[in-house]
């Protein structure tokens, strides 16, 4: 393939422009270079020599040509005549290229496979996530298919690190779920070449994104940061806390206007897991605990030196004699099979 320009086009770039590969970032050649980011994928990939190839657009040794010269002068020893030379020609060219296509296919599916598991590392690295941090911007990850969430902006994730378990999925910020992706041309990426760190490192490394953004409002970065004087809570800007959950982003079932009981045979379930506390500081227990009992000294004096609290343990001996000790004001005896015995 190549360009407009009539410079050809590198895989990486051809393979991130197919239909479907959206979701994809453009793992830049030095990442893939440093043999430190791909440890451990040689035993996961069939043909990896090959397939890194492949990837990297490095022309692959040519072992067919001194094949093929070998073949020619066993010919020529072997004293064959013409015809039969040309027809043992054209059988050699046949499986010499059968063989090619087969091979061909072979690594064409093990360089996808490993472009996808280098991608999940990628994305995790400072280039990578900046890369998608660009994507998300844009909107190419597309929007959240709950009617609640108001078209708010997602994050393609994946349910798990090992290839073939499960497709990629949508992660919304907004209501932390995941969701297929509405397009079946994605129901085909792995969801492994994204994987489960992507996006809660993302929010983390992120945090200033204002996610209750929603439309137009979103293409602007000056309306789609938050401003640095807003609440911190636990580190991450309450405001982006779940914004999509808790009262008026929820599904009521109505007859007549009238609200159906949580009771009721037809009613709603489960509702709890997507509330929200009206006051968001309220999921702040250490200042809540701060707030209401204060600071004890006792907490200082049970922390030992390596910053670490220390658990109480209770004093030695058998509960249940102690019990009978204060019961009967009677001392109790152990015997030597384990049997109680007083003295």
């Amino acid at each position: 393939m190549s360009t407009s320009s009539g410079v050809p086009e590198s895989w990486i770039s051809s393979f991130c422009a197919l239909l479907g590969h959206e979701y994809f970032a453009e793992v830049s050649e030095e990442f893939i270079e440093d043999d430190f980011n791909l440890t451990g994928l040689q035993t996961q990939v069939a043909m990896y020599k090959e397939a890194l190839e492949m990837i990297l657009d490095v022309e692959p040794e040519d072992d067919d040509e001194d094949e093929d010269e070998e073949e020619e002068e066993e010919e020529n020893e072997s004293g064959l005549g013409d015809g039969q030379e040309q027809l043992a020609a054209r059988a050699g060219e046949r499986r010499h290229h059968s063989r090619m296509a087969s091979d061909l296919s072979v690594i064409e599916s093990s360089a996808e496979m490993l472009y996808g598991l280098i991608h999940q590392r990628f994305i995790c690295s400072r280039a990578g996530i900046q890369q998608m941090s660009e994507k998300y911007e844009l909107g190419h990850f597309g929007c959240c298919p709950r009617t609640n969430c108001d078209q708010a902006r997602t994050l393609p994730v994946g349910l798990s690190d090992i290839p073939g378990e499960d497709t990629v999925k949508l992660f919304c910020p907004a209501c932390l779920d995941v969701y297929v992706p509405p397009n079946s041309r994605f129901q085909t990426v792995d969801g492994a070449f994204f994987g489960r760190t992507f996006g809660a490192l993302f929010l983390l490394t992120f945090p200033e994104y204002d996610l209750t953004k929603r439309g137009a409002d979103v293409l602007s970065n000056a309306t789609s940061r938050i401003a640095t004087d807003q609440n911190l809570l636990n580190g991450i800007y309450s405001k982006n806390i779940a914004p999509s959950l808790g009262s008026g982003h929820m599904y009521e079932p109505r007859i007549y206007g009238f609200r159906v009981s949580e009771r009721a045979r037809s009613g709603p379930r489960m509702q709890w897991l997507r509330d929200r506390p009206q006051d968001i500081n309220e999921l702040d227990e250490a200042r809540n605990h701060a707030e209401q009992f204060g600071e004890s000294e006792d907490d200082d004096e049970n922390v030992n030196t390596n910053g670490r609290a220390m658990a109480r343990r209770r004093p030695p001996g058998n509960d249940r004699l102690r019990q009978r000790q204060n019961q009967n004001g009677s001392p109790m005896q152990m015997s030597t099979n384990g049997a109680e015995s007083e003295l």
